[in-house]
């Protein structure tokens, strides 16, 4: 089994390093407030700079370490994944989702800015991401490029992460099994995270299907594990520590790993998925070192 390397502090200061290069792109890509529409600018920088873990943009820097990628195409593919992420967390706090008024510790984007603002906000991130994954010139033939991009709207749409939110809102106060659970997380949080890891590591000119194999593996393993684990800090953190409402998935009876085993054994599962994520990358040896971090941090995180 690959094991992550022993000092935390290197991996402290390479999640903070690629994050803060995460944070610096966004900033260049998103339009300024000073530009026209300024106030839906404005509301889009709001909600997708300044705050969260980067840990999609992460996932992709670090699985293109593994085929060898050039960093500036993976600031794309991770960035195109993270205005993803943002434009869901956006309409995810809507009064039509899931109504919460608590963001990376501030008002969401419909509480500063008003729901009609906040539609367009979503709206407007998803299609920048695929403006910026289609436009920008990477070093890989055209044709693999534009399926990254396919990989990507599969990822987010039906088949994906809009569809485990259907999945989600249809679940409220009802009972479903753990099959049922495990499939709607598999789209709503693990579609992304899988699209980040394969699409970082398609970005490099040592990807063959073995490695897309083992990754894909990890990927399904790490993205449950990371969702479990948030079931059990919604039941355990404070909302201060979390930045934003804790305990709300049970108090709008919605269905958590939690609910359904209890916590502990949620986070034993969580222990166990993270096991599996690491033993489909062991194959790929040190280049998969800072993956290997990754699914360490994603079980012991505090937030």
């Amino acid at each position: 089994m690959l094991l992550a390397a022993m000092n935390p502090s290197d991996f402290n200061h390479w999640m903070q390093a690629h994050a803060e290069r995460m944070e610096s792109w966004l900033e260049a890509h998103i339009p300024l407030h000073t530009s026209f529409p300024g106030r839906l600018h404005e509301a889009m920088r709001y909600s997708a700079l300044g705050g969260g873990k980067r840990m999609r943009p992460l996932l992709a820097y670090a699985a293109g370490a593994v085929t060898e990628a050039q960093i500036e195409d993976l600031d794309v593919v991770g960035g195109a994944v993270e205005l993803i992420h943002a434009y869901s967390l956006v309409h995810d706090d809507m009064p039509c989702m899931d109504n919460d008024v608590l963001r990376r510790g501030r008002p969401t984007c419909h509480v500063a800015f008003g729901e009609a603002t906040a539609l367009l906000v979503g709206d407007s991130l998803q299609t920048l991401a695929f403006e910026l994954l289609a436009k920008t010139a990477l070093s890989v033939p055209p044709s693999k490029q534009l399926g990254m991009l396919h990989l990507l709207a599969e990822a987010s749409g039906a088949e994906g992460m809009a569809g485990g939110q259907a999945i989600d809102l249809a679940s409220v106060n009802t009972e479903i099994d753990l099959a049922m659970l495990e499939n709607m997380h598999l789209r709503k949080t693990g579609a992304l995270i899988r699209a980040s890891i394969l699409l970082g590591a398609r970005c490099g000119p040592q990807d063959t299907p073995e490695i897309q194999e083992a990754l894909d593996q990890f990927a399904r393993a790490a993205g449950l594990a990371f969702q479990v684990i948030d079931d059990v800090l919604d039941t355990e953190a404070d909302t201060a520590t979390l930045g934003k409402t804790a305990g709300k998935d049970a108090a709008d009876c919605k269905p958590t790993y939690v609910s359904l085993l209890g916590l502990e054994s949620a986070r034993a599962l969580a222990h166990s998925l993270h096991s599996r994520a690491l033993e489909a990358i062991t194959p790929l040896g040190d280049k998969a070192t800072k993956l290997a971090e990754l699914a360490d941090f994603i079980v012991e995180r505090r937030h």
